[in-house]
C-alpha cells in the first residue's frame, strides 16, 4: 500500500499560486488520495478551504467545509462559477497562503457552480453567504488570483511590512535550498 500523502503549504510569493491551474483529467485513485490529503492540510491548518495551487499543485481542485462538521466536506473538481449573484458585500477574509494576514473583500452574495465529484460525477450546484464567499476565495487560486489582488489599497499599506517579510522569507528559502554544497 502507498505511503499517505502529506502536502505543505505554499506561501506567497510561491510562483505556483499565480499560475491558472489545469484541468484533472484522471478520476482514480490519485485524485482520491489528493483530495483527501488536501482535506488533511486544510484542517491542520485550521482552515475552511483550499486550492490545489496552496499545496503545489497546479490541477483545478479545491476542498471546503464551512462548518467542519464531517457531512459538510466538498470536493469540487474541475470547478467553474457560472453566476456570481446578490449584492456584493465586504468580508474580512485570511488566507493559508497568507499567515495572519485579513483583509476585507467584497464579493457578490450568491454563486453558482459546476463541477465533478472525485468520481467523476457531475455537480451543479449554488452557495451563498460564508460557504460562497470561501468557493470564490478558493476558486480564485485556480484563477491564479491571490488575497493581495483582491485588498482594498488601504489594506494594501496596512499590510505591507508583513508582505514583504513573506517575500524575504521566501527568498531566503530558496537561497538556502539552491545553495550549493560543500563535500
Amino acid at each position: 500500500m502507498p505511503d499517505k500523502l502529506e502536502f505543505q503549504l505554499s506561501i506567497y510569493p510561491d510562483p505556483v499560486l499565480r499560475k491558472v491551474a489545469a484541468p484533472v483529467e484522471a478520476f482514480d485513485d490519485d485524485l482520491a488520495a489528493t483530495v483527501a490529503a488536501m482535506f488533511d492540510r486544510m484542517y491542520a491548518s485550521s482552515g475552511v478551504g483550499l486550492a490545489a495551487p496552496q499545496v503545489g499543485l497546479g490541477r483545478r481542485i479545491l476542498v471546503l467545509n464551512p462548518t467542519g462538521e464531517p457531512a459538510d466536506e466538498l470536493a469540487l473538481v474541475n470547478v467553474s462559477i457560472v453566476d456570481r449573484s446578490g449584492p456584493e458585500v465586504s468580508f474580512e477574509e485570511g488566507c493559508l497562503s497568507f499567515p495572519g494576514i485579513y483583509a476585507d473583500v467584497r464579493r457578490p452574495e450568491r454563486c453558482k457552480v459546476q463541477a465533478f465529484s472525485v468520481t467523476g460525477e457531475p455537480i451543479e450546484r449554488e452557495f451563498d453567504d460564508f460557504t460562497s464567499r470561501i468557493v470564490q476565495h478558493e476558486y480564485d487560486h485556480l484563477e491564479g488570483v491571490l488575497l493581495v489582488d483582491r485588498m482594498s489599497p488601504a489594506d494594501k499599506q496596512r499590510h505591507k511590512a508583513a508582505l514583504e517579510e513573506l517575500v524575504e522569507r521566501y527568498r531566503d528559502g530558496l537561497r538556502r535550498t539552491s545553495a550549493p554544497q560543500r563535500r
